[in-house]
């Protein structure tokens, strides 16, 4: 497969730079999976599209204020850093609740000129650090050394939310809370789970009524989500690897909806990754925590999900492979220019789409 075709043609002027003023008064395409057959709708309408157990699956990671700005200590030359994920010697959950100094991370950073190894880096409120060298393609391990009680409580003070590059504009505080989904609760993302952002309390009530479940389980969203695939060649794209956890009653609920003859619906392409990754052994989603660099493209056999809610995403990107390996990649295609016919928004803040699979 070649990247030019999963492109398609969107005009400019779609790509949504702010959040509606309700979250579930978003648009959804409703897709059926085996067809491709399409009906215009609105997000409130999903939960009379499921069934009375179904299972749908939320990702309830919560982005953290990641970018940072600074300046180096010795030139004061200026510096930011998008801190991506703990490194491989800090474990996830002291990474940000645990005391600061000693914290390392991997860190995506730019400068006026380059970052050398042993550079001492400061920023807003007392935040300070130390880069302990260069891992290659703009990253560099960073070893925070603030005498704050806690990374988590610096970030907050001087940390910005790290908004899509294509939003082109300063996060405000509204972004605060609209680029958070109202369930997201495990801090760790550096990007939202954005098909997730359209859910309401009284969507939620509704589904309830409708008798759909729900679980959560942990993807950590990481700044690849929004890499383009640079090579010709699909096959040689190298996938970013993200941290995610599956809990054990996710796990159990997931076998007994199957077993029942209920649908597991993904809520985003963060979960049908974490899904498929932790069924990919066995055949069956496996509880537990562990990372996955799973790259999902056409001709991928999917063992969980039945269906998809989702945001329309880049071209030739990871995300929409994904979803072609779901839809196919001319229904893909076909609806997406349907979306532009129709001028729904796109991207973070956009539309939504729901791909209904199943018998």
């Amino acid at each position: 497969m070649h990247t030019d075709e999963f492109d398609y043609e969107l005009p400019e002027e779609l790509i949504a730079q702010a959040p509606l003023p309700r979250r579930d008064a978003s648009r959804l395409l409703h897709v059926q999976r085996e067809t491709g057959a399409w009906a215009h709708r609105r997000f409130t309408e999903l939960p009379a599209l499921l069934r009375r157990g179904d299972l749908l699956v939320l990702n309830d990671s919560r982005v953290i204020p990641a970018r940072l700005m600074g300046r180096k200590a010795d030139t004061g030359g200026r510096v930011e850093l998008l801190l991506v994920r703990p490194a491989a010697d800090v474990a996830p959950a002291t990474a940000l609740e645990g005391e600061a100094k000693g914290l390392a991370w991997t860190c995506l950073g730019q400068a006026s000129k380059p970052i050398r190894a042993g550079a001492r880096l400061e920023f807003d409120g007392g935040l300070m650090a130390e880069v302990e060298g260069a891992k290659g393609g703009g990253e560099y391990l960073v070893r925070f050394t603030s005498s704050l009680a806690s990374l988590q409580a610096a970030l907050e003070r001087a940390g910005q939310l790290p908004l899509p590059p294509y939003i082109h504009r300063a996060p405000s505080a509204d972004d605060a809370e609209r680029y958070q989904t109202i369930y997201a609760r495990t801090l760790g993302s550096v990007a939202a789970p954005t098909a997730g952002l359209h859910f309401t309390n009284e969507v939620f009530a509704a589904l309830e009524a409708a008798g759909v479940g729900q679980v959560s389980v942990t993807l950590d969203v990481g700044p690849g989500t929004f890499l383009p695939v640079r090579e010709g060649d699909v096959s040689q794209h190298k996938m970013h690897r993200e941290r995610y956890t599956v809990p054990l009653e996710a796990a159990e609920a997931i076998r007994a909806t199957r077993q029942a003859g209920g649908r597991v619906i993904a809520v985003g392409t963060t979960v049908t990754r974490t899904l498929e990754g932790a069924a990919a052994a066995t055949g069956e989603v496996q509880p537990g925590a562990s990372d996955t660099a799973l790259f999902i493209t056409p001709g991928f056999r999917f063992r969980v999900i039945d269906g998809l809610v989702t945001n329309f995403h880049l071209p030739k990107s990871t995300l929409v492979m994904l979803v072609s390996a779901l839809l196919g990649r001319e229904r893909t295609l076909a609806a997406y220019a349907e979306a532009v016919r129709e001028r729904y928004r796109f991207f973070s803040y956009g539309d939504s789409m729901f791909i209904e699979g199943g018998a």
